[in-house]
Order: C-alpha cells, then structure tokens, then sequence
C-alpha cells in the first residue's frame, strides 16, 4: 500500500431529530385545549334598540330577556313577572355588582318595560341597565 492511507469509517450524519420536538408540540397543543375554559354567553334572538351615545358595561350583572312576545327569560329560565321578584332577589344576593340589565327588545310594550323596571327596583337591585345597541353591534347602555 501507499504511504497514505484514508480513513473510511462511516461519520454519523449531522442533523436533527424532530421526534421529540413534535411530540411536545403536541403535548402543549393537548395541554391548551384541555385547560381552555370556552365560556358562551346565553343569547335570545332579542333585537335590541339603537342608541347613538352607549357605553360597555361589564359582563357580570343580572341579565334580564324581554322577547317581543312579552316572555321573560332570567338564567336562561321563562318566568312569569308574579315570579319575576322572587327569582332577581335570589340572583342579587349571588351577585356582587348588584345591577340588573334588561335586554327587551324593540317591540315591548313600554308598560311591561316599566314594570320589569319597578320589579327590579323591588327586589332590591342596586342598578339598572337597560341594553341597546349602536349600529350592528349590541352595546349595553
């Protein structure tokens, strides 16, 4: 043989595993949905009034659905105004911002308004949001 001679030996390639990169990025994807709380508010086809000047209130008051046809809906539950009090009062002691809004909708009739209003007040409700919207966009003023 010649003076020289190569080393032949089989070098490990250079590179990267992605095993275990994909499977922590599936662990974390599993781990984020798992610990997501997906939170849907009620929703009652209501069409709110328009107002020009509203403002956003917070998400944690007693809300109050007047359907067109007169129905009320309290957590989701159809009551009668007899009961109406009785069911608000139980609700504001749970409650720490002690405000009711009411989201009638544009075709009730202003006497039953009022008297959801009073019965409200009744039931010891520290404030009074009646719910409107700007445009598309439903805004509680």
């Amino acid at each position: 043989m010649s003076g020289m001679e190569f080393d032949r030996r089989k070098r490990p390639a250079a590179g990267l595993n992605m095993t275990p990169l994909i499977d922590m990025v599936f662990l974390l994807l599993i781990f984020f949905v798992l610990s997501s709380h997906f939170i849907s508010e009620q929703g009652f086809k209501i069409k709110l009034p328009k107002a020009v000047r509203a403002q956003a209130q917070k998400n944690e008051n007693i809300v109050v659905f007047v359907r067109s046809d007169g129905s009320i809906i309290v957590e989701g539950e159809t009551i009668s105004t007899d009961t109406l009090e009785r069911k608000l009062a139980r609700c504001l002691e749970r409650s720490v911002s002690k405000t009711v809004v009411i989201k009638a909708d544009e075709d009730v009739n202003l006497k039953l308004a009022v008297k959801i209003m009073d019965i409200a007040k009744a039931a010891n409700a520290g404030g009074l949001v009646i719910s409107t919207q700007v445009g598309d966009n439903e805004i509680i003023k």
